[in-house]
């Protein structure tokens, strides 16, 4: 099959028929992400195919848990994935990319003006300055990262960005249920409530995927996030 066609099947399976627009424009960021990756490391995976189900559709499994009209953060965002996908499903979706590579960031900012996408801004800043900047700290009705940080670390990432009865949507692979139990103690310290732990697969593959919805049920408390580095360093776990 080829790449438009992966892309309709497999967003169907999911739930989604993709409008003609959208489909060109999933085709014209897949033919960016291929350019720029001849230039540097945006992504080890860089057939079409795989692409369009391991980026794009792998993108598009959050799309049931975001607001389709409301304000998203994707945290950690590198070429783009899941904020810029689910933008183009959700052409009402206010979306903040964040990401702390300079390259990636200016890739980013091609892709957004290219496709002619109102309503996405992109953020040059790592997740823990991120969270105490004013008019970002609890300023999003949904935080997503599809990131391989433990959810520990995520939790303070992208907890403090959440609104109090926002999600943050934690995009993972299998057998994340251990992490999830070890990050409780951090949920609750930031202000969330682990809500539901979904399992799913990517369209026609075998690949298993987990999402973990957490509601924010309190303010994150001012010390955090702490500053850089420190989250990786000594995780919250525990406590």
């Amino acid at each position: 099959m080829t790449a438009q066609e992966i892309l309709l099947t497999g967003a169907r399976e999911i739930g989604f028929e993709l409008t003609a627009g959208q489909v060109s424009a999933f085709i014209r960021y897949l033919e960016l992400l291929q350019e720029w990756s001849n230039k540097f490391n945006l992504t080890a995976i860089t057939e079409a195919g795989e692409i369009v189900v391991k980026h794009f559709l792998d993108s598009l499994l959050l799309a049931a848990y975001v607001a389709p009209s409301g304000t998203l953060a994707d945290v950690g965002t590198g070429a783009g994935f899941p904020g810029l996908p689910l933008k183009i499903l959700y052409p009402e979706l206010n979306v903040t990319l964040v990401d702390s590579l300079a390259k990636r960031v200016g890739f980013l900012e091609v892709v957004v003006s290219e496709l002619g996408l109102q309503g996405v801004k992109v953020l040059h800043a790592r997740a823990e300055d991120a969270g105490k900047i004013k008019g970002m700290r609890e300023g999003f009705d949904s935080v997503a990262a599809r990131a391989v940080s433990r959810m520990s670390v995520l939790c303070e990432y992208c907890l403090p960005l959440v609104k109090v009865g926002g999600r943050f949507i934690a995009a993972k692979g299998p057998g994340v249920n251990q992490e999830v139990q070890e990050a409780m103690g951090a949920i609750r310290v930031l202000g969330g409530k682990l809500v539901e732990i979904i399992e799913t697969r990517l369209p026609g593959k075998p690949d298993v995927r987990t999402i973990a919805i957490i509601e924010k049920i309190n303010s994150t408390p001012v010390q955090y996030p702490r500053k850089a580095g420190l989250p990786e360093k000594k995780p919250l776990e525990g406590t």
